[in-house]
Parts: C-alpha cells; structure tokens; sequence
C-alpha cells in the first residue's frame, strides 16, 4: 500500500490517510486492478483491507489522530456483516480502532444493485464506520445515486477539481455539489490537487477536507507530512 493525506484546510491537520494499493515492487493501483476478475475479486478486496490496516499500523498511524480510508469493492460484498469480520478481527489483532476507518467505494465500479450497497452504508454506519463515494462526478451515476442513498463524505473527482480556478462552469458546478452536501449533512472532499489557485477557489467556496500533490504525494508503505498552502509548514499528525 501507499499512502496519501486528507487534510484538513480550515486546521491544517492530517483528516486521515487514504490507502492505494500498490504491487509489491511499486507497481501502480492500475496494473494491480487489471488483474482482479469476478473469480479472484472477493478474496482481492478481503486482502487490500488487511494490507491496509497492518501498512497504516506498521508506517505509524496510531501515533496520529489521523483516520484511515480503505477503497473496497461493492460488489465484492456479498454480506456486510459477514465480509467485515476478517477487518474487524485484522484491527482488532494491531490494535487500530475500528472508529478510525472509512470505507470509500468507487463511483467508476458499476453499481448493479444499489439496494445492496445501501445495505452496505447502513450496515457500517450502525457498526461505527464512515462511508465515502469515491470519484464523484465521474463514472456510472452522480446525483441520481447519491438520491438514493448517502455516505458521510463524497471526494469530488479530480476532473472536477483541476483547473477549477480557471473555469466558471466547474466552479458553479462544485459550488452547486457542496451546497447540496452541506443540505444532507454530508462532508466533501476534493481530490487531485494540484495548484495553490485551485485550492483557494476551493477553499472560498467552503470544502474543508482536501488531497492532492499540491500538498503530498502517496508514500510507499510510509504516511507523507503534508505542506499546507502558503506556509511552507508540514501538517500536524
């Protein structure tokens, strides 16, 4: 795994970090994912949470307040209670407290069944879990599948966010987004950040939780120290 940091702009402290999977020599998530079939998909999505969960613990995570946001496979999950227990017991096994986790599914995975994966954000949420929809504003569905359900936290897709200070179209677009966020109590995170200007357009139009390499690239089995905008300082942890 690697790991990349959430920050938070309004503190300037570490929200959490989000763990991407990697091959074991370096290899990107993209060529890691063009080898998960139907077949293999349940048993890759049981191992990234655990070699999540043990490359946090191990790179220093419970020496921060800082969460961990694992990307699953919906799909995947063919029972929310029973497809947890292997996390639960992994957390339990490093001592990482399972109210520290957030559950991030990929917009881009085609939804076939979204009662299912209400089930699944109902089910971690009454256990104790935060739920995020990655890559929102791409893929499959938008508004329409953020109607029939709701996660604590959407990260706006980086499509959205680049160039956001040079193009009013997008800008009215997340500003349109993080209204109707702020409406069904739920956090925005913008992701792909990558220019002091894009960040402080963010910022005006009031998304808190950020990341991107304007602030830090992933680290390889390590937990980057962000830089926060304009300072030049590393951000606490």
């Amino acid at each position: 795994m690697a790991f990349q940091p959430i920050i938070d702009s309004k503190t300037g402290e570490v929200f959490a970090f989000e763990a991407l999977v990697r091959g074991i020599r370096g290899e990107s998530a993209g060529e890691v994912l063009s080898n998960v079939t139907r077949e293999n998909r349940y048993a890759f999505d049981q191992q990234c949470r655990v070699a999540a969960i043990k490359g946090a613990v191990d790179a220093g995570i419970l020496q921060t307040g800082a969460k961990l946001s694992i990307n699953f496979l919906p799909n995947a999950v063919y029972s929310p209670e029973a497809c947890i227990q292997l996390t639960l017991k992994t957390a339990r096994e490093v001592g990482f407290p399972s109210e520290r986790l957030i559950f991030e599914f990929t917009e881009n995975e085609q939804i076939v069944d979204t009662d299912h994966v209400q089930r699944i954000v109902a089910t971690y949420r009454k256990m104790g879990f935060a739920t995020a929809l990655d890559d929102f504003g791409a893929g499959h569905a938008g508004l329409g599948l953020l109607a029939k359900f709701q996660t604590d936290l959407i990260k706006l897709d980086m499509d959205l966010i680049q160039g956001l200070a040079m193009n009013e179209a997008r800008r009215l677009v997340v500003k349109g987004v993080v209204e109707i966020a702020k409406a069904l109590d739920i956090m925005v995170i913008a992701e792909g950040i990558e220019t002091n200007d894009d960040f402080r357009v963010l910022r005006d139009l009031g998304v808190r939780l950020m990341q991107g390499y304007l602030f830090a690239k992933p680290g390889f089995r390590s937990l980057p120290l962000p830089i926060v905008p304009g300072t030049g300082v590393a951000a606490a942890i």
